[in-house]
């Protein structure tokens, strides 16, 4: 994933016109600014999602298996991208496990902000694609829903 430059986490993209391109040619372009890289097929396509509001948008999810080494090269590529410093702040690997506090790991990275349908699509990802247990992935997303501790002062000072 990325974080964006509003600080919400998101996937990879952009708005595609049609009437130029096809949804795979325009992705590839959109891609290839923000990562320069890896080029998705029709193939690599999981679902689409309508947003509503005021600006309604269909967000097409497209998901590929990568060794290892096809992600370190995206990583660094993204780095030098056009985009990178502007509309991406950086790259993000989602933590695909729970620590034994059963909060550490994806239940906290899942507590983040996320743009329009990236949680969804992320969440759908997961399940579908068998990165995550279900029961495993149930528990991180319950665990978010959890109402969170507050912070104890161990300082001894007066606020």
């Amino acid at each position: 994933m990325q974080m964006r430059f509003d600080g919400l986490l998101g996937f990879p993209g952009g708005f595609v016109d049609r009437r130029y391109w096809s949804l795979e040619d325009g992705l590839n372009r959109v891609l290839g600014l923000g990562l320069g890289c890896v080029r998705l097929t029709e193939a690599d396509y999981l679902c689409s999602h309508l947003t509503e509001g005021p600006h309604r948008v269909v967000a097409h999810f497209y998901a590929r298996q990568l060794t290892l080494e096809e992600l370190h090269t995206i990583e660094i590529s993204a780095v030098h991208s056009r985009d990178h410093g502007m509309e991406v702040m950086g790259m993000v690997r989602v933590p695909l496990y729970t620590q034994k506090d059963r909060m550490g790991g994806l239940p906290n990275f899942l507590a983040n902000s996320f743009v329009g349908t990236a949680k969804f699509q992320l969440l759908f990802a997961l399940k579908i694609l068998n990165m995550v247990p279900e029961e495993k992935l149930a528990e991180a997303v319950a665990a978010t829903l959890r109402p969170k501790k507050a912070a104890i002062d161990h300082s001894g000072g007066a606020g």
